[in-house]
């Protein structure tokens, strides 16, 4: 009895710490007075969480002023360096600060409008990256790098949109220099499959593999291919845009101008769409709401998704011959609907004399990917350089 009731006491200390980190994370730095209404713990059971994990390194406090009284300000413990990743999609905008040791130190995602402006989106994510920065009790210089992870293919030579249309109204758009301008530090643009593919790699499911897939399942399909641990790109950066093969030659016509490709058949408008009739307006949120929740036909379309993606998935493993596959993006948070049907055509499609079955394994960071690994890949180019630039002076010497 004493046993169980150390360990009770034990799990709900821990889920009040992952309470409390998630907390500044999401709001910066706050009070503990504010932390305690944030999260709705007692002031004593803050106090003594951030006392303890202020002398494990994870928290700093500072005296500062609440309501004309003396109080403690409490924020997250950085590292040298910060690196923003920011993911621009069609309808939503994701930013994730991290410090060198990739310690996650605040994440935001904003919802955008139908065909958003580059002028008014880049905007806004500069306020808030500024916005966010000033939250964490950080300077601007601290800001080392920033990467953006484009929901749409980028060409890896001119770090632009590769092909009109997909992106609405950002063709010969210039992000690269637009964000340096306004920000002043590097900054790097480069498809969002590639970077949730980077982050899988270093801190995710993929973690010692060498050669995998990465799928991202969201309003449409695109795959991240790392081969000898590095991603592989293609001449101009379009390997993994497995939305765009296509897979009904008189099917309707694609944005990018095909015919019949996958994203035409597996779209968040194509899926929803076939649930208008028993199921009213939904988006690709609500649908996997239901899903989760158990609705049938929802898993059904869900699951004859899976089974479109894993035939085009299928051809791409017999090309490039992963260890693995990682699943990830908003279809993959229904588990195993989504998983079990894409595995099970996977192993039918693959040479049937294989001696490995491929494993199948959903993300680590499913939804917030594509940012993290935006933000990871910022500040280790960072030190990446540091760390060279050290070794050629101490060789000099």
């Amino acid at each position: 009895m004493a046993h169980r009731l150390f360990g009770s006491q034990t799990s709900l200390r821990e889920a009040n710490r992952v309470l409390l980190l998630d907390t500044i994370r999401r709001f910066g730095a706050m009070t503990q007075i504010e932390l305690a209404e944030n999260t709705g713990l007692s002031t004593a059971t803050v106090s003594n969480l951030v006392r303890q994990m202020s002398d494990q390194g994870l928290l700093e406090t500072s005296v500062t002023t609440h309501n004309g009284r003396r109080a403690t300000l409490v924020m997250l413990t950085r590292q040298k360096g910060i690196g923003a990743g920011l993911y621009i999609g069609r309808r939503d905008m994701r930013l994730e600060i991290i410090d060198s040791s990739h310690t996650i130190l605040s994440e935001h995602n904003l919802p955008l409008p139908n065909h958003h402006k580059p002028d008014t989106t880049i905007e806004r994510a500069v306020i808030l990256i500024g916005e966010t920065l000033t939250s964490i009790g950080a300077r601007a210089d601290e800001l080392v790098g920033l990467d953006i992870a484009l929901g749409a293919p980028v060409d890896c030579r001119t770090h632009q949109l590769a092909i009109p249309g997909i992106l609405k109204g950002w063709d010969n758009q210039d992000v690269k220099g637009a964000f340096a301008e306004a920000l002043n530090v590097p900054v790097n643009v480069d498809n969002d499959a590639n970077y949730a593919a980077l982050v899988e790699l270093r801190l995710g499911a993929a973690t010692g593999k060498r050669h995998f897939v990465y799928v991202q399942a969201n309003d449409g399909v695109g795959a991240g291919i790392v081969m000898n641990s590095e991603i592989w790109r293609g001449t101009t950066g379009l390997a993994g845009e497995i939305g765009h093969v296509q897979v009904d030659p008189l099917g309707d016509i694609c944005i990018c101008g095909n015919r019949g490709c996958l994203n035409t058949v597996v779209n968040e408008n194509r899926l929803v769409s076939l649930l208008s009739v028993t199921h009213g307006a939904m988006n690709m949120e609500s649908l996997v709401g239901s899903v989760n929740k158990g609705d049938p036909g929802c898993r059904r379309i869900v699951a004859d998704a899976a089974i479109r993606i894993g035939n085009v998935v299928a051809d791409l493993c017999n090309a490039v011959d992963p260890q693995v596959v990682i699943l990830g993006g908003m279809l993959s948070a229904t588990g195993s609907v989504f998983l079990d049907p894409l595995q099970e055509t996977l192993q039918r499609m693959l040479f049937p004399d294989a001696m490995v079955p491929m494993e199948v394994l959903p993300a680590r960071y499913p939804i917030t990917g594509s940012a993290l690994g935006a933000a990871m890949m910022a500040v280790d180019r960072v030190n990446e350089h540091i760390a060279v630039s050290t070794k050629s002076t101490e060789q000099s010497s």
